[in-house]
């Protein structure tokens, strides 16, 4: 699902405008990275954390030249699902047919 199939679902259940859906989703993500950005993690019960995680330096390999170089520490955005979240999930995907035993016969 791509962000306007997410667009047009939620305007057809809500009954809200296309261009008003689109307007609120936009400022969700906005308001998500800029709260990451100043380095606070954003909860939204039910649904999930988005969070930042921290990456220790360590050190890589450029392989074209084949020399080692410190990739230093850094930060970045990740969402952890909330348990509801994930339960539900796993309930929906178990009932879905398996894809592999239509390919077997």
């Amino acid at each position: 699902m791509r962000k306007a199939d997410l667009v047009a679902t939620i305007s057809e259940k809500t009954g809200i405008a296309k261009v008003d859906v689109l307007v609120s989703l936009e400022t969700f993500f906005k308001e998500v990275k800029s709260t990451l950005a100043e380095g606070e993690n954003v909860y939204v019960r039910g649904f999930g954390s988005f969070i930042i995680k921290k990456r220790a330096k360590k050190i890589g390999r450029n392989i074209k030249k084949n020399i080692a170089i410190e990739i230093p520490e850094h930060f970045i955005p990740a969402f952890k699902p909330a348990k509801i979240f994930i339960d539900d999930v796993k309930m929906k995907v178990k009932a879905l047919p398996d894809d592999n035993s239509e390919k077997e016969g």
